[in-house]
């Protein structure tokens, strides 16, 4: 019976306890927006703080970092790939082209074998047997007399009085020669004024 009588009063001052600590709650709710240290916050927009607008900004500046590291790293790939087709390219070069210098210096050999060969048939067949080699590596003359004077191939020695057309080669005082579509030597000729 005891407990029937207090439970009653028990429920009366414990809903009191309850009141009276939500009055609380609410007087210092209202008196903290008052003095604006809590910001309203409604439903439909959400005001960020401080906290949040700092990671956000953070959040977009690491992002664009990452962009310009992807651009970068793109970027040093496709050089890359640039680089070793230029390195292929030059190695191609030298091997079609790498002998280049040894055949200059043997064309001089050959220029003393051609002059010798006028005089002497046994310099005649050296010579063939050189120039034969040397094809075989891809020199080839540069055909001059009768042609027209063209300067990435001709070295014009000098110009002569002739009956032949302006511009047009007239002797050849040295031969020219290429290797593939590279020029190797120029022929050094004499030309018509």
């Amino acid at each position: 019976m005891i407990k029937k009588c207090q439970e009653p009063f028990l429920r009366t001052s414990h809903l009191d306890f309850h009141l009276t600590t939500l009055k609380k709650v609410i007087n210092y709710t209202v008196d903290m927006i008052k003095k604006k240290k809590i910001a309203y916050i409604s439903e439909e927009e959400e005001m960020p703080t401080d906290k949040l607008k700092k990671f956000k900004k953070k959040l977009k500046e690491c992002q664009k970092e990452k962009e310009e590291y992807l651009t970068q790293a793109q970027r040093a790939r496709a050089d890359l790939i640039n680089y070793r087709r230029r390195q292929e390219l030059v190695l191609e070069e030298l091997r079609k082209y790498g002998q280049s210098n040894l055949i200059l210096e043997i064309l001089s050999v050959l220029d003393s074998l051609r002059i010798g060969s006028e005089k002497d048939k046994g310099l005649e067949i050296i010579k063939e047997q050189l120039e034969c080699v040397l094809k075989k590596y891809g020199l080839r003359e540069i055909k001059s007399v009768g042609e027209i004077f063209n300067p990435e191939i001709h070295d014009a020695i000098e110009e002569v009085e002739s009956d032949n057309e302006k511009g047009v080669i007239i002797e050849e005082i040295q031969k020219g020669y290429m290797i593939g579509e590279k020029l190797l030597r120029p022929s050094k000729v004499k030309v018509a004024k």
